[in-house]
């Protein structure tokens, strides 16, 4: 079964074989002058074996691609840590991997978040935290530690309040009624995202669902200052470091915001669905 990694190096592979062809030589050509055994240069092209750093430098040297080491570089490094599955992660339970959340915030200053289809965590209340980890332990099959790991994600929410960290987060208004945890507990976490929306270093923004969308809400993710990108999927999280990875995200991002709305608007979305939870219940 091809592995997430084994297909970035798959990927990572057809890019130097542009760059090979583009120079003019052929596979045997470029191992020669490179000093590799013929069939190096095939396995490398197809992912089957890992570049080095100095494989890269060969490769750019002698295909008169010098411009591309640095970004090639930031890619090999990537690699291996650029998708770290869910079930290898979390095999110790959710808790750990809420403290590892805790590291990599503490060394960010500006968060910038979307997400389309449930609150992002840092502002869920205990209750909508503890469905959603409950609902990650089952799929799983993973060690359930989800009261440890609420108290965990709790926790990692005060740094809502101290320093200098800002946040811009913004999310479809489907979030607001998405039946993924009960209505009572959707209810209390709306409730929660009325009081979040004035905090002074929140910026809180929703996409109304009918809105002029400037490009297409695909799916969920975090900038963490300009170094990195997370993207949580069914099977694994990605980490996305290469500047032009982040510069991509970076401006989905910009498109978004131009169709959130902000301020007393998003928080008249917050009670609209409130209303529209307490007249199901009638």
């Amino acid at each position: 079964m091809s592995t997430p990694a084994r297909q970035a190096r798959e990927a990572f592979g057809l890019r130097l074989r542009e760059i090979r062809t583009d120079s003019g030589l052929t596979g045997r050509a470029l191992a020669a002058l490179a000093g590799w055994h013929y069939t190096k240069v095939s396995k490398l092209e197809h992912g089957v074996l890992k570049a080095s750093e100095e494989d890269v430098r060969a490769w750019c040297r002698f295909c008169n691609a010098a411009d591309q080491v640095a970004e090639l570089i930031a890619t090999v490094r990537s690699i291996d840590t650029m998708f770290v599955e869910w079930r290898r992660q979390l095999r110790s339970g959710t808790r750990q991997r809420q403290k590892e959340s805790v590291r990599f915030e503490a060394e960010t200053h500006l968060f910038r978040s979307f997400e389309s289809c449930m609150v992002p965590g840092l502002l869920q209340t205990a209750a909508y935290a503890e469905a959603m980890l409950r609902q990650w332990t089952d799929f799983h099959d993973i060690p359930d530690d989800v009261e440890a790991g609420v108290a965990a994600r709790m926790e990692r929410q005060q740094i809502l309040y101290r320093g200098d960290r800002r946040f811009h987060l913004i999310f479809s208004e489907q979030v607001l009624l998405l039946g993924v945890v009960e209505p009572d507990v959707l209810a209390g976490q709306l409730d929660r995202l009325l009081g979040m929306s004035v905090l002074p270093r929140v910026h809180m923004g929703i996409i109304p669902t009918r809105a002029d969308h400037g490009y297409l809400p695909l799916h969920g993710f975090w900038i963490l200052d300009t170094r990195e990108v997370l993207i949580e999927t069914f099977s694994a999280e990605v980490k996305l470091t290469q500047p032009k990875e982040i510069a991509v995200y970076a401006k989905a991002f910009e498109q978004l915001e131009k169709s959130a709305i902000y301020g007393r608007a998003a928080r008249t979305l917050i009670t609209n669905a409130l209303a529209l939870l307490e007249d199901a219940a009638e």
